[in-house]
């Protein structure tokens, strides 16, 4: 679940994509966002899956994830890994995804939660996002200095995030593309 814009090449999502048995959600914009559209997305890419899932967003991707367990409940979905979660509050949040309905839910998820936080995210400060993962009943992952932790901060593949993506999900078992059709 990219955030606003998508997730460009240079992006962790997009080599994880091509390198796992990944499904990218796909709402109907990425720059114009909102928050029903993205819903519904996320319902429907969790639907065309066979077996259990785990999500995995970035940054506006985070909110609507969140939206969306605690009003949808679990469903398939057994665990999230969402990194750098925005605040809409702050400065840097975009003016079109406010107007696109995008909220913070401050309740218990209802799957297991690991947040990832960026001690110079432009988009949060750490202790936002701390006191918000701790609403969720999330664990956090703190990573020092890596920026909005998105292809601007230089991770590639990011690795280290994958180790992070195995603590969330180690009982899942592989996810299977549906066949083409």
């Amino acid at each position: 679940m990219p955030g606003y814009g998508g997730s460009g090449a240079d992006h962790w999502q997009t080599h994880w994509e091509r390198e796992l048995p990944a499904t990218r959600f796909r709402p109907a914009s990425w720059d114009e966002a909102d928050a029903q559209d993205w819903a519904d997305a996320l319902t429907r890419a969790v639907e065309d899956e066979e077996g259990p899932a785990v999500l995995v967003a970035h940054s506006l991707g985070c909110l609507a994830a969140a939206s969306w367990l605690a009003e949808q409940g679990p469903g398939e979905v057994v665990g999230a890994l969402l990194v750098a979660v925005p605040d809409p509050a702050g400065p840097a949040f975009p003016a079109s995804a406010t107007a696109g309905g995008f909220r913070v839910v401050r309740c218990r998820l209802p799957v297991p939660v690991t947040v990832v936080v960026s001690d110079d995210d432009p988009y949060a400060s750490a202790d936002w996002t701390r006191g918000l993962a701790a609403a969720w009943g999330a664990e956090v992952v703190g990573i020092g200095a890596a920026g909005h932790v998105n292809g601007a901060s230089g991770l590639g593949a990011w690795p280290a995030g994958r180790k992070i993506l195995r603590r969330v999900s180690p009982a899942a078992p592989p996810r299977r593309r549906p066949a083409a059709r």
